[in-house]
C-alpha cells in the first residue's frame, strides 16, 4: 500500500510540475513562435502559372522545372559538408536554442553537442576507428541522435535498426553489416544480448527511456510504470555499458579525436529489401544525406533558420524519419520533438503543446488523426507543412487535413536507395490527383522500356522509373550482383513501373514487383515465407499482399497442408508473430490443396492477388445500397460515383447510385501503427 501511495503522490507531483512547465513554456512559445506563424504560407505566393525563368535547353532534359514554385531553386546546394558540419554549424550560431525536446526535457545545441563529443570519446576508447560500424536499436529518442552524430563524427558508419525486430532479424542485419557496438535500451536489452552473445559482440550500450524525462516525470516513471511496462533491466556483463555512465566517463573531455570525415565518405548501411525482398546494405555518404536534407528545406520553402519545430513521430531508424525530421532539423537550427510511439491523441497533445511547423509522416498518420474524435478540441494551427510519403496518399486526406490545420500537406515519393525523397508534389504550386509530384532539384528522372531498360519513353508511356542525381547511393554493401542490376550507366533503377505527362508530373502505376505495403511498412513475402516453411505442418507456402478497404495491403499467407498434418489460421499467426516483428506476421491464412504455378513450378503471386482483389470488388459492390432503395428522409441526396481504377479494372463498366442523407460521412477506418516502443517492449503487444 505504501508504495501504491508514493507512485500516487509521485504522479500527483509530476503532473503539478509538468502543468506549471506547460504554462511557463506556453508563454515562452507564443513570443517566440507566433511573429512567424505561417510564414510560409503567409509569405509565399502560390502560383500554379509555369515559370519563364527556365532555358530551353534544360527544360528539354528536365520539362518538370517550369512547374516549380516560384521559390525553389533549379539546381540545388551542393558542398562538402558532412552531418557532423551540420551540428556543428548550428551549435556555433544557436548555442543557447533548443534541439532536442522529449517528453517536456529540452537539450540546448551547446548540451547537445557536449552529449555528442562524449559518446565519439567514449566511442574512440572501446577501439572503433573510421569506417567501422555502429548499430542502433533505438526509437526516437536523445540516445538515437547522440550515437548517430557521435559515432559520425569519428568517422564510424552506423547502422539504424529497427526495435520491433526479433533476435532472428536482428542476428541477421548486424551479422551482414560487421558492426562492432550495438546501442540500445532497457526494454531491448534481452534480445539485444542474446544477439551479441551469439554474434561475439564485444560492446553492447544500454540506456534507460527515462534518461532524458524531466526529473519529476522520470521519479513518476520509475514507480509506476518502469516495471510494469518492461523497461527494467539488470544491465550487466563484459563488454556491456550503461549509458549514463559510458558518457560521464568521458565528461573531462571536451574535445574530440581529429578525424578527417569527407563528404563522399559512407555515413549510413541502410537495410532494405529493395525489389527482392534480401535484406541489403544501401551505402549511402554523408554527401546524398546532406543534399536530400537541402533539397526538403528548399522544397517546403526553406526560411528564417532556427525558428522551426519539428514533431518527429516518423521514426528515424527509416532513412524517411532520418532525413526529413532527424537532418534537417540539425541542419536548420530546429527544434526537434521527439515522439517514440505514434499514438493519435499524444499527438494532438504534441502539437497542441510544442506548436510545432513541420510534421513529416505517413498518410496512415493523418487519417489516424483526422479521425481521432477529439481532433477539433485541439488548436493545430502551428502546422505549416507536411510531406506525406510511404504510401499513396488520398487528396481527400490531404485537403481535410490542410482545412483543419491550415498546413500544406503535400505526397512525395522515395526510396532508401535514393536517400531517400526524389520527387513531390509542389507546396506552393499545381499538384495533381494520384501523382508523385516533380522530380527535386538535381535529380534527373525518366521512363524506360520495361523489357531492356535502355530505350527511353515518351510522356504518357508506362514503363519502369529510373533515377540519377547526387543523392544516389553508392551501392549495396558486399552485394556486388545487386549493385550491377540496380545501378546501370549512372542511373538507379527503381523496380517501380510508372508513367510521366506532358508536364513533367510522375505517377506510380504499380509498385515494386511482391512487395507488399502494410500501413506504411515495407514486408517482402519471402521473410514470411522462410517462417511459414519453418512450421512441420506446411507443406508450401505464398504470402501476398491482398487489397484491403484502407487502400493498402493485408498481409496474407495461402498454404498446403503436409499429408495427414492440420494446422488452424490462429497457429500458423502465432507461429509467425513468435519470430517476427507483428506487422510482418500474416493477418490472414487460407489452406488450399494446390497452389498456382507456372509451367516450370514457379508459384504465381499474381494470380492470388488478383483474386482477392475481384474478391474485395465483388464484397464492396454487394456492400453498395440498391439503386431501388427507398428514401426514408427528404433530406436524403442521390449521389453518383465511379469505383477506383483498381477495384474496377477486371470488371464491367458500371455506375453505381447510391442513396444517403447529406450530412452522410464515410465510417471511421480503424488505423493500427507499428509505432508500439515506449509503452512496452513487447512484441505481442506491438500494433501492425
Amino acid at each position: 500500500m505504501r508504495a501504491i501511495e508514493q507512485a500516487r503522490s509521485v504522479t500527483r507531483l509530476s503532473r503539478v510540475k509538468l502543468d506549471e512547465l506547460d504554462r511557463s513554456l506556453k508563454s515562452f512559445r507564443e513570443n517566440r513562435v507566433d511573429p512567424y506563424r505561417h510564414g510560409r504560407i503567409h509569405n509565399i505566393p502560390i502560383s500554379e502559372e509555369p515559370r519563364t525563368d527556365v532555358s530551353s535547353e534544360l527544360l528539354a532534359e528536365k520539362p518538370w522545372l517550369r512547374f516549380y514554385s516560384p521559390n525553389v531553386p533549379l539546381e540545388p546546394e551542393i558542398n562538402d559538408d558532412t552531418l557532423p558540419d551540420l551540428l556543428v554549424k548550428s551549435v556555433r550560431q544557436f548555442p543557447d536554442h533548443v534541439a532536442l525536446t522529449f517528453f517536456g526535457n529540452r537539450l540546448t545545441y551547446r548540451e547537445l553537442d557536449t552529449a555528442v563529443c562524449q559518446f565519439a570519446n567514449g566511442l574512440w576508447e572501446l577501439g572503433i576507428r573510421p569506417g567501422e560500424r555502429v548499430a542502433l536499436l533505438l526509437p526516437n529518442c536523445p540516445q538515437f541522435v547522440i550515437a548517430y552524430y557521435g559515432a559520425l563524427r569519428i568517422g564510424a558508419i552506423v547502422i539504424p535498426c529497427n526495435p520491433l525486430y526479433t533476435g532472428r532479424e536482428l542476428e541477421q542485419q548486424i551479422r551482414d553489416s560487421g558492426a562492432s557496438v550495438l546501442v540500445t535500451l532497457t526494454f531491448s536489452f534481452k534480445v539485444a544480448k542474446t544477439v551479441c552473445e551469439t554474434l561475439g559482440l564485444k560492446h553492447l550500450i544500454v540506456g534507460n527511456i527515462k534518461d532524458y524525462f524531466p526529473p519529476a516525470l522520470q521519479l513518476a516513471f520509475t514507480v509506476a510504470k518502469e516495471k510494469k511496462e518492461g523497461h527494467r533491466a539488470e544491465v550487466s556483463g563484459n563488454g556491456v555499458y550503461k549509458w549514463s555512465e559510458f558518457l560521464a566517463a568521458q565528461a573531462y573531455k571536451d574535445k574530440v579525436p581529429q578525424v578527417e570525415v569527407k563528404a563522399d565518405d559512407v555515413a549510413l548501411l541502410q537495410y532494405t529489401g529493395g525489389t527482392t525482398g534480401i535484406p541489403k546494405g544501401a551505402m549511402l555518404t554523408h554527401r546524398n544525406l546532406v543534399t536530400n536534407a537541402r533539397m526538403c528545406w528548399d522544397w517546403i520553402g526553406g526560411g528564417d533558420m532556427g525558428r522551426d519545430i519539428t514533431l518527429a513521430a516518423i521514426p528515424f531508424f527509416h532513412v524517411y524519419g532520418m532525413t526529413t525530421a532527424l537532418n534537417l532539423s540539425v541542419m536548420v537550427g530546429g527544434d526537434l520533438v521527439m515522439v517514440p510511439r505514434f499514438t493519435p491523441l499524444d499527438v494532438l497533445k504534441a502539437i497542441q503543446r510544442y506548436r510545432p511547423t513541420l510534421f513529416p509522416g505517413v498518410p496512415a498518420m493523418y487519417i489516424a488523426l483526422l479521425n481521432h474524435p477529439q481532433v477539433t478540441k485541439f488548436d493545430l494551427s502551428s502546422v505549416e507543412a507536411c510531406l506525406s510519403g510511404a504510401a499513396p496518399l488520398p487528396m481527400e486526406v490531404a485537403h481535410r487535413f490542410e482545412k483543419l490545420t491550415g498546413a500544406k500537406l503535400i505526397e512525395g515519393y522515395g526510396m532508401t536507395e535514393s536517400s531517400p525523397v526524389s520527387h513531390a508534389n509542389p507546396v506552393f504550386g499545381r499538384r495533381k490527383e494520384g501523382s508523385i509530384g516533380l522530380p527535386f532539384p538535381g535529380i534527373r528522372a525518366k521512363i524506360v522500356d520495361l523489357d531492356t531498360g535502355e530505350t527511353d519513353l515518351p510522356p504518357g508511356e508506362v514503363g519502369e522509373l529510373v533515377l540519377s542525381g547526387p543523392t544516389i547511393m553508392q551501392g549495396y554493401y558486399n552485394r556486388p550482383g545487386e549493385t550491377v542490376n540496380a545501378l546501370r550507366a549512372g542511373w538507379l533503377y527503381t523496380g517501380d513501373i510508372a508513367r510521366m505527362d506532358e508536364e513533367g508530373y510522375f505517377y506510380i502505376v504499380d509498385r515494386k514487383k511482391d512487395m507488399i505495403l502494410s500501413n506504411g511498412f515495407n514486408v517482402y513475402p519471402r521473410d514470411v515465407e522462410e517462417i511459414l516453411y519453418q512450421h512441420p505442418a506446411v507443406r508450401e507456402a505464398v504470402v501476398i499482399g491482398a487489397p484491403n478497404e484502407r487502400g493498402d495491403d493485408t498481409v496474407k499467407a495461402f498454404i498446403v497442408l503436409q499429408e495427414e498434418q492440420r494446422a488452424t489460421a490462429e497457429e500458423i499467426i502465432a507461429f509467425c508473430r513468435e519470430r517476427l516483428a507483428r506487422y510482418k506476421a500474416p493477418r490472414a491464412v487460407e489452406f488450399r490443396t494446390e497452389l498456382p504455378k507456372s509451367m516450370i513450378g514457379k508459384h504465381l503471386r499474381r494470380v492470388l492477388v488478383e483474386e482477392e482483389r475481384n474478391r474485395l470488388a465483388a464484397k464492396q459492390l454487394e456492400a453498395a445500397p440498391a439503386e431501388n432503395t427507398p428514401v426514408k428522409s427528404e433530406t436524403h441526396a442521390r449521389k453518383s460515383f465511379r469505383l477506383p481504377d483498381n477495384i474496377t479494372k477486371n470488371l464491367p463498366k458500371v455506375t453505381i447510385t447510391v442513396t444517403m442523407p447529406e450530412n452522410f460521412h464515410m465510417p471511421k477506418p480503424r488505423i493500427r501503427l507499428p509505432f508500439n516502443l515506449v509503452q512496452n517492449g513487447r512484441q505481442d503487444k506491438a500494433a501492425s
